[in-house]
């Protein structure tokens, strides 16, 4: 069976799924070997959940003529999402980047919304498994794709972008995220930068931060659409930009009051008000859809805790997040500032250095009371009265369960793997 009769197939379901947990009624189940499983031992319970058709690629666990045996059910994925991509033919917007992908995504994602029928990433799906997914889940009427993309090592993101074949893109920034797998900054400024050759190459257009130096730089030959502060050369102009705690900014003579917390946010906001612009969004609608947008899953949430103001920014964190997240807490007017940091992961051998740079910023600033959890910051520590270090975030509970915080000022920012949102139990 080839390519186009497996869409075909796919066509007449209502779904794609790989989670036999998460089946839905009239899905394709797609088989996908995992470290510690084989899901096609799951191709029998698909079908009996619901599952039309079931994709797999070990002949041992064929059902009936709805099972469908392939090489490989990955490649296989792969394969019928860039199908499917070219079968819509629809505009298709990609975003990578070290930070602030996912609100990035999100803010496009609502400001295209007042016009278009848009469908984007649900969560982080943006690796060589996610993307496909994404991909799988636009149909004929959905008139704009919003596809974020993940990487962790150098041409992922060229291998998604020829899945996805985006007409526009943009990337975030360029920061010190993954540099095991990218060998450096300058690995990651290389394999970010695959998805400007692959716009490039195919004569698509990309959005550009004006107000980023390497951005410009790496867009000079290329189609783009611009932004920036005070940019007379922008194709959007911002006016002003300020947060305390919450960023607003103003373009056009419309002032726009968001609910995202700190200036790293800014870029995300203004890269989505220039994609409003460059599709035709009213001004008005994209003031609307800014000042609507809650941010949520620890991501830059601002959280009352008794009678201590939390800004919860958990979900993640890398050298380059972490440092603006600290500046941009610093800057509140806010007394009793506490700031709860864990280890950031995926550094290599930047990691002890890294970590004590983060640790070194905060040296001079006596009047924060700083808590650094985790092996990396432990192994940094300063004996100094407002820093404390602890190796486990179990020493760190421990450590909360016999003091109280009160009236208080609280930033919490660390890697997923650290779980910092527990933090929230003993405040």
């Amino acid at each position: 069976m080839d390519i186009s009769q497996i869409h075909s197939l796919f066509l007449k379901c209502n779904a794609v799924s790989i989670d036999t947990r998460k089946i839905e009624t009239n899905s394709l189940f797609v088989a996908i070997k995992g470290e510690n499983f084989d899901a096609n031992t799951f191709a029998n319970e698909a079908l009996e959940k619901g599952a039309s058709y079931v994709i797999i690629d070990n002949e041992d666990y064929v059902v009936d003529d709805r099972t469908i045996l392939v090489k490989n059910s990955l490649a296989t994925l792969q394969e019928l999402a860039k199908f499917h991509r070219q079968y819509l033919k629809l505009p298709i917007i990609a975003l990578t980047g070290s930070n602030g992908k996912t609100t990035t995504k999100e803010l496009i994602n609502v400001v295209l919304s007042k016009k278009y029928n848009t469908k984007a990433t649900v969560g982080n799906l943006n690796n060589h498994i996610g993307v496909p997914l994404t991909l799988l889940s636009f149909n004929s009427k959905t008139e704009v794709g919003i596809v974020e993309m993940g990487a962790n090592h150098k041409k992922e993101i060229e291998f998604l972008c020829e899945l996805a074949k985006p007409d526009y893109g943009y990337i975030t920034n360029f920061g010190k995220a993954h540099l095991e797998g990218f060998g450096g900054v300058e690995g990651v400024i290389q394999a970010k930068s695959e998805m400007y050759e692959h716009l490039s190459e195919n004569h698509k257009l990309a959005f550009i931060n004006l107000e980023d130096p390497i951005q410009v730089e790496k867009s000079r030959k290329m189609n783009s659409y611009s932004f920036g502060l005070n940019k007379e050369e922008a194709d959007v102009n911002i006016a002003s930009i300020a947060a305390n705690p919450f960023v607003e900014i103003s373009f056009f003579n419309l002032q726009v009051k968001t609910h995202l917390i700190g200036l790293y946010n800014a870029n995300n906001i203004n890269a989505a008000l220039a994609v409003g612009k460059y599709f035709g969004v009213d001004d008005l609608a994209i003031k609307e859809a800014l000042e609507s947008y809650i941010p949520e899953n620890n991501r830059s949430q601002l959280l009352s805790k008794g009678t201590n103001q939390v800004i919860l920014d958990a979900y993640n964190a890398n050298p380059s997040s972490m440092a603006v997240a600290i500046e941009n807490f610093l800057q509140l007017d806010n007394l009793n500032k506490i700031v709860i940091l864990g280890d950031m992961f995926e550094l290599g051998n930047e990691s002890w250095q890294e970590h004590k740079v983060i640790v070194n910023s905060l040296l001079n600033k006596k009047e924060v009371i700083c808590y650094f959890i985790g092996k990396e910051f432990y192994a940094n520590e300063i004996d100094t009265d407002n820093f404390h270090f602890y190796e486990s975030f179990e020493s760190f509970s421990d450590y909360l369960k016999n003091i109280k915080i009160e009236n208080s000022s609280i930033l919490i920012k660390g890697s997923r793997g650290m779980a910092l949102e527990r933090t929230l139990d003993f405040l």
